[in-house]
């Protein structure tokens, strides 16, 4: 009885310092929070350091780009959507090789974003010019595709 006393207290320590370690992991990576809040996701901290999640932009920055008049292109996904897992890692390079800047929009932790831009599924790529929507690509694109936004839509 003994022996399972000091088991049942190994195992439970070690649950203690996993969670602590995942707190202090966390805590670490919100200092370079680029969001405007501390309570996100666990999917959304674990991309905070991933540089094909930079460059990320809030909602009230979006609408003052958008409201500008100046180009912008917006990708529109979620750290838990199966296809922008498949889908960002391509289109981050391509989007570097053609010269093209895009913002990135958090749609999990800002969910207004769904009625705000008419959001029907992630990933979601749309290029505003003059306020306006200009183009949208939904869903995850081959390259050759994505290729085909830039070109015909964003450096045109």
């Amino acid at each position: 009885m003994k022996k399972l006393a000091i088991f049942g207290g190994i195992i439970i320590a070690i649950f203690v310092l996993i969670i602590v370690l995942n707190s202090q992991k966390n805590k670490d990576s919100l200092a370079d929070n680029p969001y405007d809040k501390d309570n996100l996701r666990q999917s959304t901290i674990d991309l905070i350091k991933d540089p094909n999640y930079q460059n990320i932009i809030l909602p009230d920055k979006l609408k003052t780009e958008i409201s500008s008049g100046k180009p912008v292109t917006v990708y529109f996904f979620s750290p838990e959507c199966v296809h922008c897992k498949e889908m960002t890692p391509r289109l981050v390079p391509l989007a570097e090789e053609k010269g093209v800047n895009i913002v990135k929009y958090n749609i999990l932790e800002y969910e207004q974003g769904w009625d705000d831009y008419l959001i029907e599924a992630t990933p979601t790529l749309i290029h505003y010019k003059d306020g306006k929507e200009v183009a949208r690509t939904v869903g995850s694109q081959p390259d050759d595709n994505i290729l085909a936004f830039f070109d015909q839509v964003v450096l045109k």
